[in-house]
């Protein structure tokens, strides 16, 4: 559980007003000091993340995060980073104190929780020190708020249990692959190992793919590209479905047999991230491309540009041949994506690995927002080696939107 990657967790963000405890919060949450603790307000600037396993959860990230009433210049750019972490929150957590008259901060920041559907509780702490009128919070702000104290531990299982019943409103688990195949299925899943391929391991995809066919009690075969004709010819009728990296299928499409599924980590990544129908719906706008029309390439990663890199090389030449226009590309990469991304006239987004699933459909839904098409890697360079229809047959719901 420890070594689920981030993207994989359930993300809970701590939210309220300088030196309200936030921190202090995170660090018995997790029993350890993740985050500075002091009288001085405005010691978080930036968030800080913890992972740990809430039980009966699973793994989760703490997300600890900068006053909502931060000032100055300064302060507005904390409060700009603490704002974005909604992209990514599955539930929140907002601190609050028996002290202040005011709740603007409190009740804008609730608004913005309902607005983009993050279950919330509130949570009074330091009620060691200090008492008062819970009731009349609750009824002001219409919310469940705990009674903590994080110096005593006074209420935090309370608190545990109640995260506990939240995360059940999340929306239910959802599957790379394990829910299309079963056991004793045959599955080859090609990974390259070329130069982007990073030295002695593979990427999250592919562990996280091989890891659900194993789950699935099915039967993994992991070879190159090199080998998959070799392979097929040992295994036969045997193989239920091959697994590509994108960026070998117009090399292998051939060498599949027909009566074999053959899909990708992107268009599998594409489902289980984020909204595969809307991905497919953007294929269709690329023929309406227009000459210097502005495209996005989004990577949630950061990595080192090598020549032929499949975001600054293959997927702008490739979108040229098919549009045949002259386009003008830019590009995103990590956590951060353009705040007014109205002047695209397309998004071209990576698999997500590296993000979680909240954080990638609060993207397509500010391109969805602003009628902007977005596609997805795997997806388009299905489509540039006329295979997407194919690569789609294990989801017909999807495949029809193509016609």
């Amino acid at each position: 559980m420890n070594k689920s990657p981030r993207a994989n967790r359930l993300h809970i963000g701590i939210f309220g007003k300088r030196n309200i405890g936030k921190s202090s919060l995170i660090n018995t949450l997790t029993n350890q000091s993740v985050s500075l603790v002091s009288d001085i307000k405005g010691t978080t600037t930036d968030p800080v993340y913890k992972a740990m396993e809430l039980l009966p959860i699973g793994p989760v990230v703490f997300i600890d995060t900068a006053g909502i009433d931060d000032a100055g210049e300064l302060g507005n750019l904390r409060i700009k980073k603490t704002l974005n972490i909604l992209e990514k929150t599955d539930m929140a957590i907002i601190l609050l104190d028996f002290k202040t008259n005011n709740l603007h901060y409190e009740k804008e920041l609730i608004d913005k929780f309902k607005k983009k559907n993050i279950p919330f509780i509130g949570v009074v702490n330091k009620i060691d020190i200090e008492d008062g009128d819970i009731e009349g919070l609750k009824e002001e702000l219409n919310m469940d708020i705990f009674k903590i104290s994080t110096k005593t531990k006074i209420g935090i299982e309370e608190l545990k249990e109640k995260l506990i019943t939240l995360s059940k409103y999340i929306e239910e688990e959802n599957f790379i692959i394990k829910d299309k195949i079963q056991k004793n299925d045959v599955i080859i899943q090609v990974t390259p190992i070329d130069k982007a391929a990073p030295k002695g391991r593979l990427i999250l995809p592919q562990v996280q793919t091989i890891r659900e066919v194993l789950d699935a009690n099915a039967i993994n075969i992991v070879v190159q590209d090199t080998e998959l004709e070799e392979t097929i010819e040992l295994f036969g009728d045997k193989i239920k479905m091959v697994i590509t990296d994108s960026q070998v299928f117009g090399n292998i499409k051939d060498i599949v047999p027909r009566e074999i599924l053959l899909t990708s980590y992107s268009i599998l990544f594409a489902r289980y991230k984020g909204e595969l129908l809307e991905f497919v719906r953007g294929i269709k706008a690329i023929r309406n491309l227009k000459d210097k029309d502005n495209i996005l390439i989004s990577e949630a990663c950061t990595h080192h540009k090598q020549k032929g890199d499949i975001g600054r090389d293959k997927i702008p030449r490739f979108l040229e041949e098919i549009s045949e226009k002259e386009l003008n590309f830019n590009w995103s990469s990590g956590n951060s994506i353009a705040e007014d991304i109205s002047n695209y006239n397309m998004v071209v987004h990576c698999g997500a690995c590296m993000i979680n699933r909240k954080e990638m459909l609060s993207r397509i839904q500010r391109a969805k927002e602003k009628n902007i098409p977005i596609i997805n890697y795997g997806i388009f360079l299905a489509y540039k080696h006329d295979i997407l229809e194919r690569a789609l047959e294990i989801f017909p719901e999807i495949k029809k939107e193509l016609y």
